[in-house]
């Protein structure tokens, strides 16, 4: 199916989504909180280190027993394999808030005929977990995971392989994330691009770019921020 922006360019015929705050919430201040405790260090503390090591991680530099090992050594905390695992499995259940609303919306445009393409920077772990649990997967034509192929965004080779998985050109694709970085390569190429803020304000972003599938959804609790989920000061964690 080809859909004809109002402006005249080129038609966009595949839609690329990030998957964490864009397919899923941000994890709460609580939530990372019960990882922090394990290095024995603040939250603030916690989430500099998380920042600082995360490509590479999610470029699959590391194994998770090394990257956990690796932030051990950086707080001096010591980490038997009991402990983890504990962190293996909780960093995949704070990524596991799903937005309704986006994945409805995914189902409006595999519905329409709109390739759809996944394109998100993420451990081994969670592709592992989404692969096999997460059935609105079968939605997307094609999956670009970080790990899988050694690349991470803003990297334009992941925007590449992407498209090229897709089989559309960057004038035909549109590209939703919530990491301003990130959209900005995606222009850098050619692709169509829209921070993503809520599913209202995507709503707008459609409507003036001429896109006629619409999401109907409405917010959910898993796309608010952490201050609407916990009760926390707000602060968004834009990792994946």
């Amino acid at each position: 199916m080809f859909v004809e922006r109002s402006n005249g360019s080129p038609s966009v015929r595949a839609v690329i989504l990030d998957y964490g705050q864009v397919l899923a919430g941000c994890p709460t201040r609580e939530e990372f909180g019960r990882m922090a405790e394990m290095f024995n260090v603040s939250f603030e503390r916690f989430y500099e280190l998380w920042q600082a090591s995360r490509g590479p991680y999610d470029r699959g530099d590391f194994t998770a027993e090394e990257y956990w090992l690796k932030l051990a050594a950086e707080t001096n905390t010591s980490l038997d394999s009991e402990r983890i695992e504990i962190l293996r499995r909780v960093e995949v259940e704070i990524w596991a808030h799903p937005i309704q609303g986006m994945l409805d919306w995914l189902s409006q445009l595999h519905a329409a005929g709109i390739k759809t393409g996944l394109l998100s920077n993420m451990p081994w772990d969670l592709i592992t977990h989404l692969r096999t649990n997460c059935q609105w997967l079968g939605n997307f034509v094609f999956k670009t995971f970080s790990a899988e192929v050694r690349l991470i965004k803003p990297d334009p080779a992941i925007y590449q392989h992407t498209l090229h998985g897709l089989g559309v050109s960057a004038a035909e694709a549109l590209f939703v994330d919530d990491r301003e970085d990130n959209v900005q390569a995606a222009r850098a190429l050619g692709i169509h691009a829209i921070q993503f803020r809520s599913i209202a304000r995507l709503k707008d972003d459609l409507e003036a770019l001429g896109f006629p599938i619409l999401p109907m959804g409405v917010e959910s609790i898993a796309s608010a921020s952490p201050a609407d989920r916990s009760g926390q000061e707000s602060k968004f964690f834009p990792l994946l």
